[in-house]
């Protein structure tokens, strides 16, 4: 644990040293879980944005993007249950005076008897080698199945308290579970309470005409109120989709772990319109597809997992999380539901207007069905970039800090080093920048010797850097570094364009999927 909270550390320290993230509001001491991405930052969120907008829209000729407004008719809100159903359950410990999700501390302590679970599993696995059968040890083992039955109850009885608003039992269960305040151990909690998460504000030029509205908590509903509009000016055919990306906001209880649970934050969302029935099919189809752009990137399979909910929204007949594997454990990436016709039929009530669709070939009108794939941009920046900070021992015996971004996503691409200030050096190196800038966002460094030169670029998780020496002047060629492997090639300038293009291009990545 102790190993973890400092890998934290070290992510978000590195995240402020080189330009990633600063604390919004920082010269006024800052606001709690709000951030700003910073010059390396925003160009490391852009590119997984593109990365995702490029799979989902581009490479699927049945899905379409849209960009709605964040203010939206605060009907929309009560038709989509926000209103009287977007709440978290609230509970503070006298003690501390510290205010929690009842409901993740519950979920971090059935996560420990997972833990608990998986080390005797790893246990038997170093014990018994390639003999060991997985399996029949997890059904078999007493103390295995003690530890993943206990969590298996305590969950469903979670989510059976919660989904009839029985708030007693959710603290009952804490208090039978010994459940502390993480920080100071204190045990002495008031009751539970439902806490609603909209942000409210108010659009009009005068107190007494303004409207009440709600800053929207989620883009998705931007995407159903809009159903019609794009299906008839896009003739579109169910099945298809509306992805979006955008931002949402949430007065979250307990926003913490850095950018993974913000106030203020971007999701990119999709929402397939299928036919009745046929949402199950789709609802599998999409849990893998997205598992596949995820792991596409080369993260690590072992870092992803599915959680199937066990308690589901109003809204759901099916949802699962892409579970992935952070620096404080295992926690949501992205959702994948199926939101049945709730939404569509919702708003058909409060609207007063039809949101059907007419199928040609079954030669009837219809409501569609919904499924959705929501993940959050933040929490993808945060899981890219935690899994890729390395500290390493070189062979020389001393030690470097490179961050192995996916080289797709990196902010820069190459970095144009000049080996020393003079002799025509720097003047090349510019040319090579006015050539590959067309392509490709690079940069020129000709600060410090080239060896810190290549230090500070490792820990930007550029992919390459290209040096410029006397030789360049006499053969037009240079030497190209790469980051991953540190290994140096001599190669001709005109090269350069397809040896980065091969390693930092959608097409070689998306292929793997």
């Amino acid at each position: 644990m102790a190993k973890q909270e400092d890998l934290f550390k070290n992510v978000v320290s590195h995240a402020k040293e080189y330009g990633f993230i600063f604390q919004s509001s920082e010269i006024y001491d800052g606001l709690s879980a709000v951030y700003d991405y910073a010059q390396n930052g925003v160009e490391l969120k852009k590119n997984i944005r593109d990365y995702w907008w490029k799979s989902m829209v581009q490479m699927h000729e049945n899905i379409v993007g849209l960009d709605s407004a964040i203010f939206m008719h605060p009907t929309t809100w009560k038709a989509s249950g926000h209103v009287d159903a977007f709440n978290d359950p609230l509970i503070d410990n006298k003690d501390s005076k510290k205010r929690y999700r009842a409901d993740v501390l519950i979920e971090d302590y059935a996560e420990k008897l997972n833990q608990k679970a998986q080390k005797e599993i790893e246990k038997a696995r170093a014990r018994f080698g390639e003999a060991f059968n997985e399996q029949e040890f997890v059904t078999t083992n007493a103390r295995v199945m003690e530890y993943l039955g206990k969590k298996k109850e305590i969950l469903e009885r979670m989510a059976r308290s919660l989904e009839t608003e029985n708030l007693a039992d959710v603290k009952a269960l804490i208090e039978e579970l010994e459940i502390a305040d993480p920080e100071t151990g204190s045990k002495n909690w008031t009751e539970v309470r439902q806490f609603n998460l909209m942000f409210g504000t108010k659009l009009g030029a005068s107190a007494d005409s303004a409207m009440d509205l709600y800053l929207r908590p989620e883009t998705a509903q931007g995407i159903f109120v809009n159903f019609l509009n794009v299906q008839k000016t896009g003739r579109m055919k169910i099945p298809f989709g509306i992805a979006q990306t955008g931002k949402a906001f949430r007065n979250e209880i307990v926003a913490r772990q850095f950018i993974f649970r913000m106030r203020e934050f971007e999701q990119m969302e999709m929402q397939f319109f299928v036919r009745p029935g046929e949402e199950m099919k789709y609802y599998e189809y999409w849990k893998n597809t997205r598992l596949n752009w995820h792991l596409s990137l080369g993260l690590g399979k072992e870092n992803y997992r599915f959680h199937d909910h066990e308690k589901l929204a109003h809204y759901a007949n099916a949802a699962a999380d892409i579970e992935f594997n952070f620096p404080f454990g295992f926690k949501e990436l992205e959702g994948i539901h199926s939101r049945t016709d709730f939404d569509l039929k919702a708003h058909e009530q409060f609207s007063g207007k039809k949101m059907q669709y007419f199928d040609t070939e079954l030669n009837q009108n219809y409501t569609p069905y919904v499924v959705e794939t929501s993940v959050g941009l933040d929490r993808m920046f945060l899981a890219v970039f935690s899994n890729s900070l390395k500290e390493e021992t070189l062979e020389d015996g001393s030690t470097r800090t490179v961050l192995q971004l996916p080289s797709v996503l990196a902010p820069t691409k190459a970095a144009v080093l000049p080996l020393v200030k003079k002799d025509g050096l720097p003047e090349v190196a510019r040319q090579i920048i006015e050539d590959l800038k067309w392509d490709f966002n690079v940069a020129y460094d000709e600060k410090d010797a080239v060896g810190r030169r290549y230090r500070r670029q490792d820990a930007l998780g550029t992919p390459f850097c290209i040096t410029v020496d006397h030789q360049t002047l006499e053969d037009q060629t240079v030497t190209i570094r790469h980051r991953d492997s540190m290994q140096q090639d001599r190669v001709k300038i005109e090269e350069l364009r397809s040896i980065i293009n091969s390693e930092v291009s959608m097409r070689n990545w998306l292929m793997k999927m």
